[in-house]
């Protein structure tokens, strides 16, 4: 892989951009949209790498989960084509943590700007002004999330233009990069388990005449100690025993029922 020369064209990226389209059409519960990545990315991988066994180990890559709000996609998968290009097999690793740690924070902005915030303004904006009998409000609606749509092709070449600049700046510090990104990966990932899922208990006990609540102690050993313990559990399911992301859901409806039924688990 080349340092010096460019092997990506204007071309080439608007041609991944119009394939970034297809966004989450494919997605599923074992990999999220990875599916639709790789089939967006694939023209500019196969032109990087050369080698059939390097680009099968940057597939494998990208196969990895990956859930990103689409509209911001492009600057993630942008910069990760230019790590690639600029380093090839050896920018995987760092390559895999800058989705990890990115996907969920550019989502979080991606659905409150584009899913609710905008819809809700402009809604209301459109439906105020349609009831006057004054059409520009919808026009204006539609205006807006067509520059939005435009806007994602030029996503792409701002996170490719970032991604450069970052492993230009970055040299022979790849590997430091590589430990950060992984570690904000896990701190993502760490605080969404905190934040996000809930598993509380409902059992209390009489000892003494004191009534004992369970959760309560669970929580001073550790707050959301359950939550962890039980990502920690399908973590092990999913990647040591390879059981499929479905049958985990069925699982934990099936335990979340069970165990509502009988009290042990409340909301």
């Amino acid at each position: 892989m080349s340092e010096n020369n460019t092997i990506l064209s204007r071309k080439d990226l608007f041609k991944v951009a119009l394939r970034h389209n297809i966004g989450v059409s494919t997605f599923n519960y074992d990999t999220g949209t990875a599916s639709a990545l790789v089939w967006e990315m694939y023209p500019a991988l196969r032109k990087i790498y050369k080698d059939d066994n390097q680009l099968v180990q940057s597939l494998n890559t990208h196969f990895k989960y990956y859930n990103c709000m689409p509209w911001l996609s492009p600057l993630i998968t942008g910069a990760t084509l230019a790590m690639e290009e600029k380093d090839g097999e050896k920018s995987l690793e760092a390559v895999q943590g800058l989705k990890a740690g990115l996907m969920g924070p550019l989502s979080g902005i991606g659905d409150t700007v584009v899913w609710v915030m905008l819809p809700t303004i402009l809604g209301a904006i459109a439906a105020s002004m349609g009831q006057q009998g004054n059409p520009i409000g919808m026009w204006l609606f539609a205006l807006i999330y067509f520059s939005f749509f435009i806007l994602r092709f030029s996503m792409y070449f701002i996170g490719y233009k970032s991604g450069a600049n970052l492993v230009t700046s970055l040299g022979s510090k790849l590997s430091a990069f590589t430990d950060a990104v992984s570690v904000l990966g896990i701190t993502v990932i760490g605080s969404i388990i905190a934040t996000t899922i809930e598993a509380n208990v409902g059992w209390t006990f009489q000892n003494s005449g004191v009534e004992v609540n369970l959760q309560e102690i669970l929580d001073e050993i550790s707050p959301s100690l359950l939550p962890a313990v039980l990502v920690a559990i399908l973590y092990y399911l999913l990647k040591k025993k390879q059981v499929k992301m479905f049958k985990l859901i069925l699982l934990v409806i099936a335990i979340a029922m069970a165990g509502a039924a009988i009290g042990l688990f409340e909301s």
